[in-house]
């Protein structure tokens, strides 16, 4: 029934206004200093915040909020920013940006029809903090449900590269003697190279694929769908060892594996947790596992979260790292690829008049959005928190 409203409403014809002057609005953006998940990025580098001001922009960032990312307080100022004391400050701006999930103590900042764009990291968000931002009339866009071209995340891609090929340097250091056994993951003349075995073919498992290739590492990966595998050795233009996710199969493989990657993409939100205990128990002593899914609950039975300052613990021999966030542990390079993803959606906004504007225009973006002025947008999130689901595409064509 749904549809068909829609359906039938697309087909009216709609008034729209003659544009007069220039459209451009000047938005006002702040940016806190992250304390919560040990994360060190920042959405905008000074670079980006200078291109923005002179458009128009203008920009309060927290004192500090750039120092994990190596960019000081002095630059954000040459840039054009306004550099406060308190988050209060912060908060006063009517767009937030984050690198890092809104938190429970910077719900009470928001006031009414405030605009957050940052990740949601669904596990951590609660029924309470949700209702809190439907009370409060807030737009809210996630970083991981934005879309790109060609059907990619833009936002999801870029830390996923960053992600893989971290995992391979990660991975690297734990064979090595500070840890383990003392083993070169590309091996040498006369020594075979290093056996690393990823599961999942996406963007993480790619990119940790070809850091491994270039360091001289044996591959293989695995999945669960024949097409990513096969886009895999197509992009790589090398013919790896790829198989399907096949227990046997993989019980086999592991326990010949120097390096495990679990980079596989969760279903339902949550991660299928495809390696048994029984299987890493069979792995060589002083191998290494690297789980990049453990953001979503991770590919093993064996996987427990761990942190930045303790990144690791053995069990049954096997050291296992198991970071959510890897990417913030290179905030610099995480930074840019966040910013430059980020201004020029920003400069599109102001283009249009806000971002509630670009929305209407913006398919990629609008399918960030998983709440509009407190409506709650996405109907996964509503089932999860048994809210209220509403529509978006009805909700913006009341707004024309």
């Amino acid at each position: 029934m749904l549809g068909k409203i829609k359906s039938e409403y697309s087909l009216y014809t709609k008034e729209v206004l003659a544009e007069i002057g220039n459209s451009r609005k000047s938005l006002f953006i702040g940016i806190p200093k992250e304390t919560d998940y040990q994360e060190k990025r920042i959405p905008l580098t000074p670079n980006s915040v200078a291109a923005l001001v002179n458009y128009g922009f203008r920009i309060t960032i927290e004192k500090d909020a750039g120092e994990n990312s190596n960019f000081s307080n002095e630059e954000y100022m040459n840039a054009g920013a306004d550099v406060v004391f308190t988050k209060e400050d912060v908060f006063k701006a009517d767009t937030i940006l984050k690198s890092g999930p809104i938190n429970q103590g910077e719900i009470s900042l928001l006031h009414s029809n405030q605009i957050i764009f940052s990740p949601i990291l669904l596990p951590n968000q609660t029924k309470n903090m949700v209702k809190c931002m439907m009370e409060k009339r807030i737009t809210a866009i996630a970083f991981e449900y934005v879309k790109g071209d060609y059907g990619t995340y833009p936002f999801m891609r870029s830390m996923s590269e960053i992600a893989g090929n971290y995992a391979i340097t990660t991975a690297a250091r734990y064979l090595s003697n500070e840890y383990g056994k003392g083993i070169l993951l590309g091996g040498i003349a006369g020594q075979p190279p290093a056996k690393v075995m990823i599961i999942g073919a996406g963007t993480v498992g790619e990119a940790a694929a070809k850091s491994a290739l270039a360091l001289g590492a044996s591959v293989q990966v695995f999945d669960d769908n024949i097409y990513r595998l096969s886009r895999l050795q197509n992009d790589l233009g090398n013919k790896i060892y790829t198989s399907v996710i096949d227990p046997i199969n993989l019980a086999k493989n592991i326990s010949r594996a120097h390096v495990v990657i679990g980079a596989l993409k969760p279903k339902n939100g949550k991660t299928p947790r495809v390696v048994t205990e029984d299987m890493v128990r069979s792995m060589k002593k002083d191998s290494v596992i690297i789980d990049v899914s453990i953001d979503q609950g991770g590919c093993f039975e064996t996987s427990v979260v761990t942190n930045h300052n303790e990144p690791v613990y053995t069990k049954h021999g096997v050291i296992h790292y198991c970071v959510p966030n890897i990417a913030s542990n290179v905030s610099r390079t995480a930074s840019y690829a966040l910013s430059n993803i980020l201004a020029p959606i920003l400069k599109n906004a102001a283009d249009s008049g806000s971002i509630e504007n670009l929305l209407k225009y913006d398919d990629g973006l609008r399918k960030g959005a998983y709440l509009y002025k407190g409506a709650l947008t996405k109907e996964f999130i509503a089932q999860k928190f048994d809210l209220k689901f509403t529509d978006l595409e009805l909700l913006l064509s009341a707004d024309f």
